[in-house]
């Protein structure tokens, strides 16, 4: 009699269990759903958070560039540091964005999404965020420029071209290269070039931009002695130029991982990655500089750090924590070489930006290809020196034009006066130390 009563239990449950069934489907869908809400949420808030870390890396930007000149010249090494970013983000905004992501039916620049048009209310919000990450890109490679062209650029002057940098000349490389991250494509990505976070892209468009803008400059007075032998000019605060690449370092890991806009387990090679081609960049451009000179320089040994972080953005996504080494040693050596190369032919850059962002820029996109992890062919080698080539070519004429006119219609450089007052006060009004400069005669 009790198993009766078991039987009729359990054919009784069931319908029970069938209605339970049909109940839990829409729960698993619903959880799918969730998580995929979840995946989203993350994907923004880590790439506003990569954003605020590339963003801060305008004050490593700022500390490096005031470090390595003198001290009659910090104000001004801050001023533009604040208005590269402010006026290039205002242009970035209106013109640079829409040529860089826009529609495009030619693969040479976009032709909407300009002041962000294309988002209104009850648009995608999408187009914010990665905006936000895209101007902060944009500010990068303006204030790059500001390195090169240290100590003696007039400061209209200087606003005026951040802001056609950050509204043209930057964004429409950017669109050959990315623009089908959002709604173009460029001709330079259908070849399948090979640039995840702009060694080319970002860094080389402004060490050629800087190339241009130092040779339309001239050196500095007393940069080299009358028989052309160059002379050091000692930058006033090398701690100072310490911590700005410390925190430029820092922001790289916004940088480089921060370029998957998504938060995925990609960004863990990437972050490895990055700092590993750091390291090997420091240790190899201290040993060059060793052997050259008779002593571990710091300053080569920074700028080394700085280009082992350069050499690795191209490729951080597609090479092995090995062949990172391999790329920030090479970029350490080369960075030590291409200073000294540029100093002999008398391009007068104070802070190496040349050196570490185009070269080092160069170097690294060749890097993603030769040691792409997926193989290497002759087309990937071939695409990625059309890319180099197509990014020298536009950089450097569009801003030696830009350069001239500008040098025409304002004058690009400061008086021989003012230059040797220096121009905290002639641009300024002030003085960066007050206290210790007042009644001393600054060098």
């Amino acid at each position: 009699m009790k198993k009766m009563w078991i039987m009729a239990l359990a054919l009784l449950s069931i319908p029970a269990l069938a209605w339970g069934a049909e109940e839990a489907v829409p729960t698993v869908i619903s959880n799918a759903e969730a998580l995929k809400g979840v995946q989203t949420n993350l994907d923004y808030v880590w790439t506003l958070v990569a954003a605020a870390l590339v963003f801060f890396m305008q004050a490593g930007f700022a500390m490096v560039e005031a470090g390595f000149t003198r001290a009659k010249n910090a104000v001004n090494i801050m001023m533009k540091n604040l208005l590269d970013f402010s006026m290039g983000s205002l242009f970035f905004w209106a013109v640079g964005f829409g040529l860089m992501f826009g529609s495009t039916t030619t693969g040479w620049f976009g032709t909407t999404g300009f002041f962000l048009s294309d988002y209104t209310v009850g648009g995608d919000p999408w187009v914010l965020a990665f905006w936000m990450f895209q101007c902060v890109f944009a500010a990068t490679a303006a204030t790059i420029v500001s390195g090169a062209m240290a100590e003696r650029t007039n400061f209209i002057a200087y606003i005026l071209y951040s802001a056609v940098i950050c509204a043209i000349i930057y964004p429409v490389f950017g669109s050959w290269a990315w623009g089908s991250l959002l709604n173009g494509n460029g001709w330079l990505e259908q070849l399948g070039f090979i640039d995840f976070a702009g060694s080319t892209v970002v860094h080389s468009i402004g060490g050629w931009a800087g190339l241009a803008g130092t040779i339309v400059l001239g050196p500095r007075i007393g940069k080299y002695t009358k028989s052309g032998k160059p002379r050091a000019i000692p930058g006033h605060n090398i701690p100072l130029a310490a911590l700005g690449v410390f925190i430029l370092w820092f922001g790289w890991f916004g940088f480089n991982p921060g370029s998957t806009t998504a938060g995925s387990t990609d960004i863990a090679m990437i972050f490895v990655n990055t700092s590993l081609s750091a390291c090997a960049g420091a240790v190899l451009a201290m040993i060059t500089s060793w052997l050259i000179f008779g002593k571990p320089e710091i300053g080569m040994s920074l700028n080394g750090a700085l280009a082992g972080l350069v050499g690795i953005t191209a490729g951080c996504a597609n090479v092995s924590p090995t062949s990172s080494i391999i790329i920030g040693a090479v970029a350490g050596v080369l960075v030590v070489l291409a200073v000294l190369f540029f100093d002999r032919i008398k391009v007068d850059d104070p802070v190496g930006a040349v050196s570490v962002h185009g070269v080092c820029g160069a170097w690294g996109t060749l890097a993603a290809g030769l040691f792409n992890i997926e193989g290497v062919t002759a087309k990937i080698i071939m695409v990625q020196l059309t890319g180099i080539a197509a990014c020298f070519i536009w950089a450097f004429v569009a801003s030696f034009i830009l350069f001239k006119v500008i040098d025409a219609m304002v004058g690009l450089r400061v008086s021989e006066e003012e230059e040797m007052e220096g121009l905290d006060v002639s641009e300024h009004g002030g003085h960066s130390y007050y206290d210790f400069q007042m009644g001393s005669k600054q060098a």
